[in-house]
């Protein structure tokens, strides 16, 4: 519908410069520019590498998603973009492109917070999102449960991860069984002809007095490098892909089985899950099998969602059109640990403060032509 928000979003929390356009919850385009390759030599992201490849496809990946979109500039309702967290010289690629798209637009801009983001994009493929909603975001520097009721202003952390990320132990894993990176994708394929029960991996964080809804994968990595090495140091062959079904099933069985008892304790019947990792095949699967149990309803991107992208920001910010959230000021800045509480970054209400207009009157005078 025409009178629903248009609004383009700019994602570059990482190594993918993303930028998507929504109309409302309708995805109209979702333009992607990874740098992914760049990285894979040093076996895992270079920040420097990645806020370089950043600028260098901003421009074009802009350009490409309004022509995929079929819509122009000067039509957009807003300008949304990750604030944070995520890399710090990542993130100001992408908020001062915002900034200087949404100045010469005179169209208002929204800095938002890539963990509700990623929650958000939800509504481009199953509609709204139930409030309350739990989220399970799972990816190379998150792993964290989240109580949503209004995902433009009520995002409560339930657990996170206390060490290592489930895909940042994905990639570590993968390093050292030699299949190169990102590990994801790569340990998914290779547990599939594998046996998740051929090594009893452990469990981290599921004792009785452990903290019932954070996460531990340190330990996991540690055992699964170390039963490796004793592997290789008695010459012995590894069996890869036991070890990476075994080290998969380790890794969503306590994923699956905290985020269904967040859900049981709460009261909450609707499950979303996403981040890089929520492609997994396995963890798919099992969280279906779990819930089916439970009585709850889960919700998941296609694979291509929930990995980063500029649609996931979009979708957020046109949410903040919609309901009536405040704009983000001149000032905005990146935040690289943006707390997920923080669901965007609001301007001083009519402030004036270091002579910055509020980006609301900036549309007296439109730049872009």
């Amino acid at each position: 519908m025409a009178d629903e928000p248009l609004v383009l979003g700019i994602e570059t929390s990482c190594d993918e410069t993303g930028v998507g356009i929504v109309r409302g919850r309708t995805l109209l385009a979702d333009a992607i520019a990874s740098s992914v390759d760049e990285h894979a030599r040093f076996g895992g992201v270079v920040p420097e590498v990645a806020s370089r490849a950043h600028l260098e496809a901003m421009v074009p990946t802009i350009e490409r998603a309004l022509k995929e979109a079929g819509v122009s500039a000067k039509d957009l309702d807003g300008i949304a973009v990750t604030a944070g967290p995520g890399l710090a010289g990542a993130l100001l690629v992408g908020v001062s492109a915002a900034k200087a798209y949404a100045y010469a637009l005179g169209k208002p801009l929204y800095g938002v917070n890539h963990l509700a983001s990623h929650i958000c994009v939800d509504q481009l493929e199953h509609g709204a999102l139930p409030e309350p909603t739990m989220a399970l975001l799972v990816s190379g520097g998150h792993s964290s449960l989240l109580l949503s009721s209004d995902i433009t202003s009520d995002v409560r952390p339930m657990g996170a991860t206390i060490d290592d990320a489930a895909g940042e132990a994905f990639d570590k894993i993968a390093r050292v069984l030699n299949l190169g990176f990102p590990g994801g994708p790569v340990i998914d394929r290779y547990a599939k002809e594998g046996d998740p029960r051929a090594i009893a991996f452990p469990r981290g964080l599921t004792g009785p007095r452990d903290a019932a809804y954070d996460f531990s994968f340190s330990g996991l990595k540690t055992a699964v490098a170390r039963w490796i090495e004793a592997k290789r140091a008695a010459g012995e062959d590894v069996p890869v892909r036991d070890v990476a079904a075994s080290f998969q099933e380790a890794v969503v069985d306590v994923l699956t089985r905290k985020a269904v008892r967040a859900c049981r304790d709460e009261g909450v019947d609707h499950l979303m899950i996403g981040g890089g990792v929520a492609a997994n095949s396995r963890l798919r699967v099992l969280a279906q099998e779990r819930c089916e149990a439970a009585g709850i309803r889960l919700r998941v991107p296609r694979p291509k969602l929930c990995t980063d992208n500029g649609a996931m920001v979009a979708a957020l910010g046109a949410e903040m059109v919609a309901r009536g959230r405040a704009a983000s000021d001149w000032d905005l800045s990146a935040d690289s640990s943006l707390p997920v509480t923080d669901t965007h970054v609001p301007g001083r209400s009519h402030s004036h403060d270091h002579g910055h207009d509020h980006v609301h009157e900036v549309s007296k005078g439109n730049l872009y032509s």
